[in-house]
């Protein structure tokens, strides 16, 4: 309950990406099953994604200004300690205005205010960590937090207790046998034929979609029918119709329907985000993980643990090819047994109950306070 004495006010600190999004409104939505009274505020900017996914959720959503931080010296540094004061302040005004009594924040430039804000007010704090490496927004709140929450064993973030990465509960209930036929047909694939799914996240990602296509008859001419989504704004990425009879190659600008890409499918070449990761073996579809070249190698790190369980292949961006794909991943394709093994060592890496598990967190500091 509040410090006021109305219901519990929880307020969310997640957007920027995708990567910070998802996992805040899964969280909300377990919040929300639990106790259907609490009050659930999430924080975002006016330029984030979060200002269309969190009001088609059916959350609230209150803007706070960004506090972009410059991942190497720049003249834009010296601006950093003004904005982060302005956003502070405003940030502060929010939460005595909502009457907080919990800060659930995973990282980025909302998080990072959220966090200062709610030490000046005396709010409790809870962090999130998506990836295996953390950022300066979540090594800053988990000195102020009152529990620190990571979604990869080992992250090094401080006094970080491991709970998964909370997923939609579209994922997390997905029955991947039995909606496989369903899901096939969807896509306008065969029934029974072992199936590939290749994406790089919503924009797509060119080197995947060079060696897969590159792959194409070697795939198809094995039996392994494709479902490739390339990327809204890669129209030139096209493969031509197979013949009549033979393994269709499905190419999509975008997968509105993760849950039903995951179920057609045996096996998955994708990039390694943290919700990517979390997702795959949530639902128990093995995948060569292709690490984003670039950054501070986190997308590496999120997968390793997956591939290190049995649950998965990992092949650097540099090495990815058509040769490679015909060498390594037609015959696993083409393996039930193996591609059945992977599949178990990838779902007993998985955690589908993180965000139970988060919320149980999150409400208990709240009774805490």
């Amino acid at each position: 309950m509040s410090a006021g004495g109305g219901a519990t006010s929880l307020v969310l600190a997640g957007g920027g990406t995708g990567g910070h999004i998802e996992p805040m409104l899964a969280l909300a939505d377990a919040l929300r099953r639990r106790e259907p009274g609490l009050r659930i505020t999430c924080l975002g900017t006016a330029r984030g994604m979060e200002s269309r996914l969190v009001p088609a959720r059916g959350y609230d959503l209150r803007l706070i200004p960004p506090v972009p931080l410059p991942r190497r010296p720049t003249p834009d540094l010296l601006r950093v300690p003004g904005r982060v004061r302005r956003s502070v302040a405003e940030t502060r005004a929010l939460l005595d205005e909502l009457d907080a009594d919990v800060v659930v924040g995973f990282g980025g430039y909302v998080a990072l205010p959220a966090y200062l804000a709610a030490w000046r007010a005396g709010v409790s704090v809870v962090v999130h960590e998506q990836n295996a490496l953390p950022g300066l927004a979540n090594r800053v709140g988990a000195r102020l937090a009152a529990r620190v929450t990571v979604t990869v064993p080992g992250t090094p973030l401080r006094r970080g207790e491991h709970v998964g990465m909370p997923l939609r509960s579209a994922i997390t209930t997905l029955d991947r046998a039995g909606r496989r036929a369903e899901a096939r047909a969807a896509f306008g694939l065969d029934d029974d034929r072992p199936t590939l799914l290749v994406f790089g996240g919503s924009q797509g990602a060119a080197a995947l979609n060079r060696a897969a296509t590159a792959a194409a008859d070697a795939l198809t001419a094995a039996g392994i029918q494709v479902l490739h989504a390339r990327g809204p704004k890669n129209t030139d990425v096209t493969v031509p119709g197979r013949p009549a009879g033979t393994a269709p190659y499905v190419v999509v600008d975008y997968l509105e329907r993760m849950d039903l890409a995951y179920a057609a499918a045996d096996l998955a070449l994708c990039r390694s985000g943290a919700v990517t990761v979390a997702e795959l073996s949530a639902v128990g579809l093995p995948a060569a993980f292709v690490p984003l070249p670039i950054g501070n190698g986190e997308q590496r790190r999120n997968a390793l643990p997956v591939v290190e369980a049995g649950g998965g292949l990992l092949v650097e961006d540099a090495d990815l090819s058509a040769a490679w794909i015909e060498a390594t991943l037609v015959p696993l394709l083409t393996d039930p047994a193996a591609l059945c093994g992977y599949a178990a060592h990838a779902a007993a890496a998985g955690v589908p109950d993180a965000d139970e598990r988060l919320a149980d967190i999150v409400l208990e500091v709240a009774r805490d306070r």
